[in-house]
């Protein structure tokens, strides 16, 4: 199988705190890596040294038959993003940009259309995003982000702050595309069911390194995987029982 990104032997920083150690991974084409983790465990800071946004203290990442222009993200939402004074179809078009180099052609509106219309906001292309609801500007970014993946996603919490309905049809979404059109995706998450029902890999990162990296069957059979599964269960169930008290 085709390997899409490496990670050797990084270290990465933040604020000048080490949070993750000695890393090696990998995710090859048509694999969907799901990164999970407590917080502060480096999920984050690992999203951004893999798109460049930061440089590891030490080792290398290495892209194998794929480019940055190929590349689509979806960062962590930012109050700067919320207010983004540009309407729906602008954004979703500008995830065309890093391909066209600034010369719009009918091929790239066509496929922002296309976008548009599978996360379901062709009805508000004209509107302004800064009006939007969470779950629609998380809809657009979506959009956005599947229009500049042509090789691999980034995913960084892409369902953060929405209810339980519009985040199970953005996780199918991303299925979809990675499972019936061979896109290779990796993605923060913070549900690890989800992420044991839609992964091939799994990386779990804590304590200052990594505590599993493996493909899902390894996950459900290892320490960390039945401890962090038992504790999200007891959460959910707890929630449950806050909610009809």
């Amino acid at each position: 199988m085709k390997r899409i990104v490496t990670c050797r032997e990084i270290s990465i920083s933040y604020e000048k705190q080490a949070v993750v150690s000695h890393l090696n991974i990998h995710a090859d084409e048509g694999d969907c890596l799901c990164i999970l983790g407590e917080n502060g465990s480096g999920k984050s800071t690992l999203i951004k040294a893999l798109m460049g946004l930061i440089k590891p203290d030490c080792g290398e990442i290495i892209y194998e038959g794929v480019t940055r222009s190929e590349i689509g993200y979806l960062p962590q939402q930012s109050a700067a993003q919320k207010d983004f004074p540009a309407s729906v179809y602008e954004i979703v078009l500008s995830g065309t940009l890093p391909r066209s180099m600034g010369f719009i052609k009918a091929e790239h509106r066509k496929e922002a259309e296309k976008n548009m219309e599978l996360l379901g906001i062709t009805d508000i292309k004209n509107k302004s995003f800064a009006a939007l609801s969470g779950g629609q500007q998380q809809r657009v970014l979506l959009a956005r982000a599947f229009c500049a993946a042509k090789k691999l996603l980034v995913l960084d919490e892409p369902v953060t702050g929405l209810d339980p309905l519009v985040s199970a049809e953005l996780y199918s979404l991303i299925e979809e595309k990675n499972k019936k059109e061979g896109l290779t995706v990796i993605s923060v998450s913070h549900a690890p069911e989800r992420a044991c029902h839609s992964a091939s890999k799994i990386l779990h990162l804590g304590g200052g390194g990594v505590q599993f990296f493996g493909d899902v069957c390894g996950y459900l059979d290892s320490e960390i995987g039945k401890k962090y599964l038992c504790a999200d269960d007891h959460h959910k169930h707890h929630g449950e029982r806050r909610k009809v008290q």
